[in-house]
């Protein structure tokens, strides 16, 4: 009988925790302690995943490493439909603008639409975070840009930098909310924000509990693409973003495993497999990035 095959579409954070989500909507609970292992089907490619809910037209092969898994036609229609992108502008939901920190330096700001709550931080591996008002998209746009600009902050991080930077983060919860504190009480005090934008409170939520990294060792490398053929096994031993932190038991200690890099391929199960025979990178104390 032919091994059951599965299309995993990325990860997911619920109110429960990390979840792997498959093709026709079927979700898997990841669970601190958990065995996580699969294979790559062998002979075959990756192919795009089309955008929108539309399979790609053509089935077009995508590279290895990309983490968005489009081809190009099917990302441009893709991004013809995105906030993030400024193409949506009659949006009548609330949104909110935030202040996210990865590690020390390392803050940025962002809009999300209120119904989401905080899902959009936790997808994003925020360590912690502080809401700072809410309003229309196209005014939380516009605070979003001016807030950027007044206290010098991104609204985009490389999620490379944000994994090298976890291992070391500190300790204290009030240590790791201080940039965000200073940031939010310079952004209320500038007082030239869009009317239609009301200021919310400083209210730093953390996340290092959520990703249970206080109870992980720290990640040594991450693996940088699937190849057919390949497979994983590892304990989670915590998850931040679309990244799972797996413990192989052995010399490479813990790799890092971003879920972006699953769609488009045909997985199999692979539990008698023992280790991760995927490529990979070690961390470096200099490293700017992955890849």
């Amino acid at each position: 009988m032919a091994a059951q095959r599965w299309m995993c579409t990325g990860l997911r954070w619920s109110p429960e925790g990390p979840e792997l989500v498959w093709s026709g909507g079927r979700r898997s609970a990841l669970t601190w302690g958990q065995r996580v292992a699969f294979g790559v089907r062998e002979d075959t490619v990756r192919r795009c995943v089309g955008a929108r809910g539309n399979a790609c037209p053509t089935g077009a092969p995508v590279p290895a490493r990309s983490t968005g898994a489009r081809c190009e036609e099917c990302g441009r229609l893709d991004r013809a439909h995105s906030v993030a992108a400024d193409t949506i502008a009659d949006d009548p939901r609330p949104y909110r603008v935030y202040l996210a920190w990865f590690g020390p330096g390392m803050v940025k700001v962002g809009i999300t639409a209120e119904e989401r709550g905080p899902a959009r931080l936790l997808e994003q591996g925020a360590v912690c975070f502080s809401w700072l008002g809410t309003g229309p998209l196209m005014a939380a746009r516009r605070t979003e840009e001016l807030l950027r600009a007044a206290l010098g902050v991104p609204d985009r991080i490389p999620y490379a930098r944000k994994r090298t930077v976890r291992a070391t983060l500190p300790a204290g919860a009030g240590e790791r909310a201080a940039e965000v504190r200073e940031l939010h009480a310079r952004a209320v005090s500038l007082g030239n924000w869009p009317e239609s934008v009301a200021p919310q409170p400083c209210h730093v939520t953390d996340h290092m509990a959520d990703f249970n990294l206080p109870h992980a060792d720290p990640a040594t490398g991450a693996v940088t693409e699937l190849v057919a053929g390949g497979h994983v096994a590892g304990q989670l031993v915590a998850a931040a973003g679309p990244d799972l932190h797996l413990g192989t038991g052995g010399p490479r200690g813990v790799l890092v495993l971003d879920t972006r890099l699953l769609p488009g391929w045909e997985l199999i199960p692979a539990q008698a497999k023992p280790e991760i025979t995927l490529p990979t990178k070690e961390f470096s104390a200099r490293q700017d990035g992955l890849f």
